[in-house]
């Protein structure tokens, strides 16, 4: 597979994560490097091992897999997205919002938006092809495409305010539907 073939199914893989990062980035109240840089390791981490694990299970786990991984990617993004709508439309806020780039919620968004890869890697295994360089490159453009999401997002909630919380929010449901009708569902 040529290097061109490979970037390319790394953007293609990372655009569900630039879409999420562009809402985490417009909903982030505190304006540093440290919640970018997070949420790009973690994205970028998880869709360089989802091929790989795609890659090892072969055949059997991910026939079992893929007859609901859509429905999984949906309910995290369902979730995550649905309170972030919740907390755009609060009109006092009497605690810190919860920050996206921890914890459960990092760990939700960044499972379901690298559960493509997972087939990816999948298929990589039955056209006999290595998984590594391309596991490389797919977890760096994710890394910076996620970034790049990240500080659009802020540049939109400058502009347009908390009303950019509650876009975000619909951007991951969107996400999250999108996944279903690509699916069939």
């Amino acid at each position: 597979m040529s290097l061109i073939t490979i970037i390319l199914l790394a953007v293609g893989l990372g655009v569900d994560a630039f879409s999420v990062a562009i809402g985490i980035g417009a909903a982030n109240n505190k304006k540093s490097w440290t919640p970018v840089l997070r949420l790009a390791t973690s994205f970028g981490l998880f869709q360089f091992a989802m091929p790989v694990i795609g890659w090892m299970a072969g055949l059997t786990v991910v026939e079992i897999i893929a007859s609901f991984d859509h429905w999984v990617a949906f309910a995290l993004l369902a979730l995550v997205g649905g309170k972030m709508i919740w907390e755009g439309f609060e009109k006092e806020r009497s605690e810190e919002k919860a920050d996206q780039t921890r914890g459960w919620p990092l760990l939700m968004l960044s499972i379901a938006t690298s559960i493509d890869a997972l087939a990816v890697g999948f298929s990589f295994s039955i056209l006999k092809t290595p998984i590594l360089l391309p596991s490389v490159i797919i977890g760096i453009v994710c890394f910076l495409m996620t970034v790049t999401g990240m500080l659009f997002g802020e540049v939109l909630a400058k502009l347009f305010g908390r009303k950019v919380e509650i876009f975000g929010g619909v951007v991951l449901l969107a996400i999250g539907v999108k996944i279903l009708i690509d699916h069939g569902v």
